[in-house]
């Protein structure tokens, strides 16, 4: 796949993406009611689009159990790393330090990952795994860490697990595999409806996205170097290792490990932001984080796209 061609296939994520960021810039579109978009996506349009698709999936071929746990490798070998460098270089506490390999190690799958896989491949089925291990195994342990630091936690992270479980991201993938398993029939309407939803949360998603980048605006000047190495090592740092450990650890290859890289490659997920606001933790870098992340992946991704061509 050529720079062209690459572009091309960009056109549309640019498009709805970038007309977010205009209309927030322009304030022709309010950038607050950014939160109305992303919750439609993320409660009702995502999870019909995640229900449907893993439903009607080949189970056996969707988890690619050896690549799967390659990328649980390379995400624990990324969170040791950032940990660690976060800790050492960053005097950073506990609380801290789970913020930083949040923002470092997970990916932003709901409102970049889905998006841009539809529009690229034509399905989001490689996201669906990583998606089921990102909330429920990363995100628990960013909030189990982060409910112990808080003062008479008191059984709050036992309630903060059964919360993340309980989202229709998971609710929805969770369901479909069953049902898939169980060979339970679905009138043919209901699944009609779940697809003519589900069609709207790629470009829904990306515009909320673009309206909350556009309100929030772009300082480049002011990067500090831990945001600078934190951007650098999760759209370009976390990729290339999983790379070099899906592909030369388990010998991950073909249209699984450019899945899978290209997974590495997306940005931090926009909950970071979240986090950092209800723990009282680092909130403008978390805000900063988010944005330009978001840009660098973006920028990035025609370069992705053609080295997933080659391999």
């Amino acid at each position: 796949m050529g720079t062209a061609a690459a572009l091309e296939k960009l056109i549309p994520v640019v498009l709805a993406f970038g007309g977010g960021v205009l209309l927030a810039r322009r304030k022709v579109v309010p950038a607050e009611t950014s939160k109305v978009f992303a919750d439609y996506a993320f409660l009702f349009a995502v999870p019909c689009y995640l229900f449907g698709n893993i439903y009607a999936s080949d189970l056996g071929a969707l988890f690619h159990w050896r690549g799967i746990l390659g990328y649980a490798t390379a995400a624990a070998l990324a969170v040791l790393g950032v940990g660690l460098a976060a800790r050492l270089y960053g005097g950073t506490g506990a609380r801290g330090a789970a913020l930083r390999i949040m923002a470092s190690v997970q990916v932003n799958t709901a409102y970049f990952a889905v998006p841009v896989f539809i529009t690229v491949f034509g399905t989001a089925a490689p996201v669906f795994p990583v998606l089921l291990f990102q909330v429920c195994v990363l995100s628990l342990v960013v909030i189990t860490v982060m409910e112990f630091g808080r003062p008479g936690t008191g059984g709050r992270p036992l309630r903060a697990v059964a919360a993340s479980l309980a989202t229709p991201l998971v609710l929805s993938c969770n369901a479909g595999i069953v049902l898939n398993l169980l060979s339970v029939p679905l009138p043919g309407p209901l699944l009609d409806g779940f697809a003519f939803v589900g069609d709207s949360a790629s470009p829904v998603a990306l515009f909320a996205l673009g309206l909350h980048l556009g309100g929030l605006g772009l300082n480049l000047r002011g990067t500090t170097a831990e945001e600078a190495a934190i951007v650098a090592f999760k759209c370009l740092g976390f990729p290339l290792l999983t790379w070099a450990v899906c592909g030369g650890l388990f010998g991950v290859s073909g249209d699984w490990l450019a899945y899978l890289v290209l997974l590495a490659a997306m940005p931090t997920p926009q909950n970071l932001f979240i986090f950092a606001q209800r723990y009282e933790v680092d909130v403008d870098l978390s805000a900063a984080l988010v944005i330009k992340s978001s840009v660098a992946a973006l920028l990035l991704l025609p370069l992705w796209l053609q080295w997933a061509a080659l391999v």
